[in-house]
This record gives C-alpha cells, sequence and structure tokens, in this order.
C-alpha cells in the first residue's frame, strides 16, 4: 500500500512539472516562440508600456497579482497607456476583465503626436465595456466586441459578466479586420474600403480624419475611469 501512494505522489509530481509553459500565465510555450509570438506584458511589472505622451504608465496602472491592472483613476492622474513598440500587421491575443459598470478598450496603429490629445483619435478600437452592468443605455456600436463606433459584433457573441475573465483576439492583416471574444468571430471588416470610409464620413468619426488611417502604430489600453485587468497579452508579428 505505502509503495502505491509513493508511485502515485511520484507521478503526480512529474505531471505536474512537467505541465506546458504555455499554461502559466504571462508566459509563452517554445511552440509560441518558434512561431514568432512576444510578450508584452511579463505579470510582474510594466516593462513594455507607458502613458500616452508620457515616459512611464504613471499612478494609474500596475503589474498586480499577475495582470496589468487599471486603478481606473482616469484623467490626468491616470491615462490610456501603450506599447513601447509599434506594429503593422499582427495578430493580438490576451485576457481581459471589467469591474461592474466598468468601460474600456483596445487601440491599434496608435500615432503618439502631441497634435492628438488621445489615442482615439488616431486608433481603432476594440470595445471593452460591462454591457449588461453599464449605467446608461448602450447602442450595439458601443458594446463589447465591437470596433467601437464602426462595426457591431455579430449574433455569435459571447460574453462572460463582469469580473469574469474574457479572451480576446484581434488581427490585423493588410486591412483585413478581425475581432474575437472567447473563441468566436464576431467582427470582420476591411479597412479603407469604400463601406469603411462612408462609415467614418458619416459617424463619430467624421471629425477625426486621422482617425484609422495610419498602417503602423503602438497598441494602446484605454483608462476610462473604471478597473480593469488585463493578462496573457501576447503579439504575433504577420
Amino acid at each position: 500500500m505505502r509503495k502505491t501512494l509513493i508511485l502515485i505522489i511520484s507521478i503526480l509530481f512529474v505531471f505536474i512539472n512537467c505541465k506546458p509553459q504555455s499554461s502559466r500565465p504571462n508566459t509563452l510555450s517554445q511552440r509560441e516562440i518558434d512561431e514568432g509570438w512576444q510578450l508584452l506584458f511579463d505579470g510582474n511589472s510594466t516593462h513594455s508600456w507607458h502613458g500616452y505622451l508620457e515616459q512611464d504608465v504613471g499612478e494609474g496602472w500596475l503589474a498586480k497579482d499577475g495582470a496589468l491592472y487599471c486603478k481606473g483613476l482616469g484623467g490626468d492622474i491616470g491615462g490610456d497607456i501603450i506599447t513601447d513598440k509599434q506594429f503593422d500587421n499582427f495578430i493580438l491575443k490576451l485576457e481581459w476583465k471589467i469591474s461592474k459598470g466598468g468601460n474600456s478598450g483596445i487601440f491599434y496603429h496608435v500615432q503618439e503626436d502631441t497634435n492628438y490629445t488621445a489615442p482615439y483619435h488616431t486608433g481603432p478600437e476594440y470595445q471593452i465595456i460591462d454591457d449588461a452592468g453599464f449605467p446608461q443605455p448602450l447602442k450595439n456600436w458601443q458594446k463589447t466586441g465591437a470596433d467601437y463606433a464602426m462595426y457591431v459584433a455579430n449574433d455569435k457573441k459571447e460574453l462572460k459578466p463582469q469580473g469574469e475573465w474574457n479572451t480576446t483576439k484581434i488581427v490585423f492583416d493588410n486591412g483585413h479586420v478581425e475581432h474575437w471574444l472567447n473563441g468566436n468571430k464576431i467582427v470582420e471588416f476591411e479597412a479603407w474600403s469604400q463601406d469603411w470610409k462612408t462609415r467614418k464620413s458619416e459617424g463619430k468619426w467624421k471629425d477625426y480624419p486621422d482617425y484609422g488611417k495610419f498602417k503602423k502604430g503602438h497598441i494602446g489600453l484605454q483608462d476610462h475611469g473604471s478597473e480593469v485587468w488585463f493578462k496573457n497579452i501576447k503579439i504575433k508579428e504577420l
């Protein structure tokens, strides 16, 4: 009996210590490394990020419990953050959860320039919001997964409630864009197409001439005055 118990414990020990590296938060498996994936958050620091038009992330963001945590301070104290590096064509994957009634977003192709006061002036946004608990009524173009104020999510959308982790993937490949949420493709469009130009000229972005026009820029995370958490942030350049 004792020998059997020792054998079982030994097998469990080997199994636990041989778990694939990718199962641990904020790490890359050897396969991911070979495929060209890069971590944008190491789980322990805000390295690789800085505040928009700032030198560092400021007081509004920190690495906490394995997540890149936004305190929700907003404004001058908090503020949106962007990657140090710029990207053109990519696949971006990450996990996130939002606070009750919270609002945030993920930007790409952000231009860091004093001509623009915020990332949304230039960078398209994958919307993140508490669809069910937001205190004001939301239009479909304001809900989670939408290309904010441009393209709405389809009926394949499956959103986990606030406080639970969701997985997101954004693909940008020479103008072809895909938004994924929890394993489902919920948005797909062609940037700079006639349809895209019409939506831009007739909607929220009609007074932002440089919105969405750039083919390379920073990845950004929005501080919209709400607590929000991000982890397992990784990108593969195409």
